[in-house]
């Protein structure tokens, strides 16, 4: 055999271990998403109700980001925005699936809403699979029913076949999920996490992209049995918080919006004291965490995030691992009154209230900070700080780009194209270059009867848009995070700026626009 045979022997029997071992040392990528968890949930967010020990050890490991928020206040939208990397408003899918009914109180219609991802998007697990990566999906997926879901957009696995975005029937077995195996006394998110460990123990020899969506921690709130009691317990030694439990809040987009010293007056009225839709479209939002079968939701979402840690450090893999943990809208501080007729008896508020998103204002289904705000941590072992804090701003389009760059992947601009990557950010370095962060919800919410709207973030300043009076509120989020006060009328300019910026910004990514209801009756209520 000549030299030059043998060289070429050489080199066809070496390409395929050069191959395996690239496979080996290319970092996994776990994406755990939990519904619903608000800002201040855990304790490294500030809660001192919710025990939450995993969470916040994995916060001494990571970045923790103080300013990330999800692309919507509800579910699908933002799931969408994280699959894609682009803003709902461009994909045309802005509301929860398959969306809201039309009611005559509202003045406009509902925008319409794509039924599921569009298929022409090459999701984050389709990029992933390019990579070479095994993609599973256990949990939630809400982005459309068959033949629209995880197996049809990138997923090499999905655990369970059901792509609804709640559970069937509850926490607690019987599931009643395809593909989800029980026993009596099991408790869904456990089982999720197990499913998930096998995963993980199955591909330890090859790059893996496990998205871990829970259920956890959306409605029904239903907490596993023995932490239900150690709140109870708890509740009991530290008895519940000062003040008021409740606040009112109302439409803020009329000629005439209430203000706070007003909506505290009326909500001392007879009027005002049920938990129903009130008179000036109020509902209630809740104050105080302090939720027993809630705060067992979240403590229990948290140990199961800490056995997703352990199985990676078990098997070698955490070094050679990021870990992405995000929620995807705020907590639930409002009930949701999809039935607009819906009354929550005073026996049953733990079971319509879920947390309160303090000192944030409003809920999920609101474009309030309560509404958006999330907290959301990466650990990226590879070059990433570790135990830092960034108050750059964020947002869940985010999350595709600085996954690509962090694996070493090249960036699909045309793809992602409304999210940067943090690559930067993680290691320390100066905040990503971008104009704003936007948001558009052409559509009447669940959690309250405020009017549709935008919003926009510039630095420091957030706007939001209503679309039926055009109400305009302006608020300083450094020095009024909570949203208190109006600074509309003292910064015009800037006002009249941010408004242009949004108005530009939805006609570049040709967002669906309202239109009046042909049904509407002019009821309030």
């Amino acid at each position: 055999m000549t030299l030059l045979l043998r060289l070429f022997a050489l080199l066809v029997t070496v390409a395929p271990l050069c191959r395996s071992a690239t496979a080996a040392s290319a970092p996994n990528v776990v994406l755990f998403l939990v519904d619903d968890l608000g800002w201040r949930d855990l304790g490294c967010y500030g809660s001192s109700f919710y025990e939450t020990p995993q969470l916040d050890r994995f916060a001494r490991t990571a970045v923790r980001f103080t300013d990330a928020y999800a692309a919507c206040h509800v579910c699908s939208p933002t799931r969408a925005s994280i699959m894609t990397g682009k803003y709902p408003a461009r994909l045309h899918l802005t509301d929860w699936l398959p969306g809201r009914k039309e009611f005559p109180f509202q003045k406009l219609s509902n925008a319409r809403v794509l039924p599921h991802l569009p298929f022409e998007e090459t999701t984050l697990a389709e990029a992933l699979k390019e990579q070479g990566y095994t993609t599973g999906h256990f949990g939630k997926w809400h982005l459309g029913e068959d033949p629209s879901g995880p197996l049809q957009h990138g997923f090499d696995v999905q655990v369970p076949r059901w792509n609804k975005g709640w559970p069937n029937p509850g926490f607690h077995a019987p599931f009643r999920l395809e593909g989800l195996s029980d026993s009596p006394g099991d408790y869904l998110t456990d089982r999720l996490t197990d499913e998930a460990l096998k995963f993980i123990e199955q591909n330890r020899d090859r790059r893996f992209f496990l998205f871990l969506s829970q259920f956890a921690v959306h409605d029904p709130i239903q907490g596993r049995a023995d932490l239900v009691r150690k709140y109870q317990e708890k509740l009991q030694r530290t008895g519940r918080p000062a003040g008021a439990p409740f606040v009112l809040e109302a439409n803020p987009d009329e000629p005439n919006p209430l203000t706070r010293s007003q909506l505290d007056e009326l909500a001392k009225q007879d009027a005002y004291r049920g938990h129903q839709v009130l008179p000036n479209r109020a509902v209630k939002i809740k104050q105080h965490q302090d939720n027993v079968q809630f705060a067992a939701m979240v403590e229990n979402m948290d140990e199961n995030f800490g056995r997703v840690i352990t199985k990676l450090e078990s098997l070698g893999l955490a070094e050679n691992t990021i870990v992405i943990f995000v929620s995807d809208n705020g907590g639930m501080s409002a009930a949701n009154f999809g039935r607009p007729d819906r009354v929550v008896q005073p026996t049953a508020l733990d079971a319509a209230y879920s947390t309160s998103n303090l000192p944030l204002r409003g809920a999920k289904g609101w474009l309030y900070e309560g509404g958006i705000r999330v907290p959301m941590m990466i650990k990226w072992p590879a070059q990433g700080r570790r135990g830092a804090v960034s108050a750059v701003p964020v947002i869940s389009t985010d999350i595709y780009p600085t996954v690509l760059e962090l694996i070493g992947a090249p960036a699909r601009p045309a793809q992602h194209r409304d999210g940067v990557s943090l690559a930067g950010v993680l290691r320390g370095g100066p905040a990503p270059v971008r104009e704003a962060l936007y948001w558009h919800f052409p559509h009447y919410s669940n959690h309250g009867r405020q009017s549709p709207g935008g919003a926009i973030r510039l630095g420091d300043f957030k706007l939001l848009d209503y679309f039926e009076h055009q109400t305009v509120q302006l608020f300083n989020l450094k020095d009024d995070p909570g949203e208190q006060r109006d600074v509309s009328r003292e910064q015009p300019a800037l006002a009249r700026k941010m408004s242009g910026m949004l108005q530009e910004w939805r006609a570049s990514v040709a967002a669906a626009t309202m239109h009046p209801n042909p049904n509407f009756t002019g009821e309030s209520k």
